[in-house]
């Protein structure tokens, strides 16, 4: 219906209108906009474990919010950016820029970071009265409407400036890309039982999608204890995504070494190794606070703020990690596949294994919040189903290496042995 052009701006436009209504219209009108009484009467009928779900309905605004944050990734970032670059860009280009376009998504976290400290602790030049939560709302979201109107514009301009000229632009020099098959849910299950192969694949992505949201929303609790004040959460965070960045660059330098120096099956259990050992010092601490008081007492701190470091320790090098060995150790494993294999197994993992991997930590949650009540009760369930789901992926990990030292191993034998008819022929 639209073109690739209509289709960004179409796609873009309505977060950066929601951003920008939210601090001057929404945020301040919540008392008026959200269903305070019809919320209170479904709390009164529906189990206490389901106060999660009444909250997202009376916090509607907030809940939309979250959402359209947690969307801005796969609908700007991985559909609209990523998909525009592959159109455009030759192969050779490909190979020289991807890596720095990798390095500067993570340039922008050691802007951004600094950038949402700095706005979120400007409330002590606030003057009496004022709400220090709504100024720093203004600039921040100020700041993301500047950033995509800034997208859109240069977005625009490329479209009439550069694409246009064919010194920088010519689109017989763009490989195009084959069609990808479109996979129902019920297609893609069945492709992955078929092929054990792709099932372990899958079964990373969906293993890495649980724990990091079993673990995130343990530890954000426990960050929001921690820090009850928006202002002072906020500041947190960008401390948080600094980290990350500055974390990521570093680990995608040497992630490279890493593979080379210690093969492929290294790299790979890297990412489960990193998450279980953190993991379990951040439940540890959660779990059994009450028993190490006395020890971290004498240290001059509380367990809950130990537990927040070690739980932003975790969330930094779980997301470094990904970024630097757990992302290409997955994409190598496609490469001894054959073409209908390696095509159809990406479209089922897509289907198949980021969603369940991203919804299905919230369905374990969901499931024990209702039986159990309170995120702070349900918390040594869910240490226990980290672990659970971290030794499958460990064990997934090491029957897929075994797999693919196998096929990489015959390929290398079938280049050797053509190589050497070529040599007898000569």
């Amino acid at each position: 219906m639209l073109s690739k052009e209509k289709l960004f701006y179409a796609a873009i436009l309505p977060f950066l209108v929601f951003f920008a209504l939210f601090p001057v219209f929404v945020y301040p009108n919540r008392a008026l906009l959200c269903p305070t009484t019809s919320a209170d009467w479904l709390q009164s009928v529906l189990p206490a474990g389901m106060k999660g779900l009444v909250g997202c309905y009376r916090n509607w605004d907030y809940s939309l919010f979250y959402i359209l944050s947690e969307l801005w990734g796969s609908a700007i970032l991985s559909l609209g950016f990523w998909g525009f670059a592959n159109d455009i860009m030759r192969i050779n280009e490909a190979k020289r820029v991807y890596t720095l376009l990798g390095v500067g998504a993570n340039v922008a976290l050691l802007v951004s970071g600094p950038m949402i400290t700095y706005f979120s602790q400007i409330r002590g030049n606030m003057p009496v009265g004022a709400d220090p939560w709504q100024i720093s709302l203004n600039y921040l979201m100020g700041s993301v409407v500047f950033a995509g109107a800034m997208i859109v514009g240069i977005y625009w301009w490329m479209h009439r400036s550069v694409l246009t000229d064919p010194k920088f632009y010519d689109p017989k020099d763009v490989k195009q890309k084959k069609e990808k098959p479109k996979m129902s849910i019920v297609e893609s299950f069945k492709f992955l039982l078929k092929s054990r192969y792709i099932f372990l694949i899958a079964l990373l992505v969906m293993s890495y999608g649980i724990c990091i949201n079993l673990v995130e929303v343990t530890w954000k609790g426990q960050l929001k204890l921690q820090y009850p004040n928006p202002n002072d959460y906020s500041a947190f965070m960008g401390g948080l995504s600094f980290a990350t960045g500055a974390t990521t660059i570093c680990l995608m330098f040497i992630g490279g070494w890493l593979m080379r120096r210690f093969g492929w099956r290294f790299a790979a259990m890297a990412t489960p190794v990193m998450l279980l050992v953190t993991a379990s010092g951040f439940f540890a601490f959660v779990i059994f606070s009450d028993s190490l008081h006395y020890y971290v007492a004498a240290l001059g701190t509380t367990p809950l703020f130990l537990a927040v470091i070690i739980g932003m320790i975790q969330n930094v090098l779980s997301k470094s990690t990904k970024y630097s060995l757990f992302d290409p150790t997955k994409e190598m494993a496609y490469i001894p596949l054959d073409q209908e294999s390696k095509v159809k197994g990406k479209a089922a993992i897509d289907v198949v294994g980021a969603r369940l991997g991203k919804s299905g930590g919230s369905a374990i949650q969901q499931v024990l919040l209702v039986a159990v009540g309170s995120l702070g009760a349900i918390t040594p369930y869910v240490a226990g189903s980290v672990i659970a789901v971290m030794v499958a992926w460990m064990l997934g990990v090491r029957s897929l290496s075994r797999m693919f030292a196998e096929l990489t191993g015959q390929k290398e034998e079938v280049s050797a042995s053509a190589e050497t008819a070529t040599q007898a022929a000569t």
